[in-house]
């Protein structure tokens, strides 16, 4: 006896419903743990402490993860930047980049602080790129290690196409409009060429920003900076024979810098915010910055970033 190819059971009405419904279930589940997470993560106190040295102050500001918002670091570098005992400042960034527009805010702040004439030097770790990059150059002086991976300049915006899922779910989204290209970046409909083009025209026009920005800040020629910035990263010996970073250097090699420029002698003592958490986020440890990550990553991703889309 032979059989022919079997064939699939037609989805039922009642089990698409039954699918579309808990898959609902699950994102608002998700938002929830999400925002509870994120929540977690906010309860905190911030406090000074000195870690090391008795002498005059550097303070230290972290620049981690994905750029999503401006505000903590803003918040630090103007608190430093007023405080006359604060001689100068050491920004540490490991970060792939995020917002375009939360990128520029912190660059204009460590800008401002550097032409006020406080020092901000640059450390950066393993990573400091797009956006992390962009910040960098507002800084007075700028540390890579030989390792680190640094620059790409450019910019990127990442859409959602599920208009096909959505049809094999049985799903027909009726979008109303007025303006042509009022929904253009719509996950449930194609991008047409009228939307590539609109969005190319707007991501062309940030990316000119940013290259403005390093032929400014690193005193480079336009061609200099455009052989360069078309996204790629370059290690931190590159970068420096590029004229993209000033020195190559460890955390510890950019700490006697930032003495130097703030005018210290000694040994400085360092300066550097400790958050005190409640007891459920310090037994979860990494676990709500994680969470954050990936709230960013998924609820509140910016349409234009300066990110690097490699691992991080």
């Amino acid at each position: 006896m032979t059989y022919g190819p079997s064939k699939a059971l037609p989805m039922s009405k009642s089990t698409k419903w039954f699918l579309i419904i808990l898959g609902i279930l699950a994102l608002v589940a998700l938002g929830f743990v999400l925002l509870f997470i994120s929540l977690l993560g906010n309860n905190t106190e911030s406090t000074e402490m000195i870690v090391t040295g008795s002498g005059d102050k550097i303070a230290v500001v972290d620049l981690k993860g994905v750029i999503s918002s401006s505000e903590d670091v803003n918040r630090q570098i103007k608190k430093y930047r007023e405080n006359r005992s604060i001689k100068a400042i050491l920004l540490h960034i490991d970060s792939p980049g995020g917002g375009v527009v939360a990128s520029q805010e912190m660059y204009e702040e460590v800008r401002k602080t550097r032409d006020e004439g406080k020092p901000v030097v640059i450390s950066m770790g393993s990573l400091a790129a797009s956006g992390g990059y962009y910040v960098a150059c507002g800084g007075s002086r700028l540390v890579a290690n030989r390792g680190t991976l640094t620059a790409s300049i450019g910019v990127i915006s990442e859409f959602l196409q599920l208009q096909d899922a959505l049809t094999k779910l049985g799903i027909d989204v009726k979008t109303i409009k007025s303006g042509r290209l009022k929904d253009a970046g719509s996950p449930v409909r194609k991008m047409n060429n009228d939307d590539e083009r609109y969005f190319q025209g707007l991501m062309d026009d940030v990316h000119r920003q940013f290259i403005a920005v390093v032929e400014r800040e690193r005193k480079m020629s336009h061609e200099a900076v455009m052989a360069v910035a078309d996204g790629r990263v370059f290690t931190g010996e590159q970068a420096v024979s590029m004229g993209l970073v000033d020195t190559l250097g460890t955390y510890e090699d950019a700490v006697m810098i930032a003495a130097q420029l703030g005018g210290i002698r000694g040994e400085p003592a360092i300066v550097k915010e400790r958050r005190r958490q409640s007891w459920l986020p310090s037994i979860l440890g990494d676990m709500g910055e994680t969470m954050k990550d990936l709230k960013q990553e998924i609820l509140e991703r910016p349409v234009l970033s300066y990110r690097f889309a490699g691992p991080y």
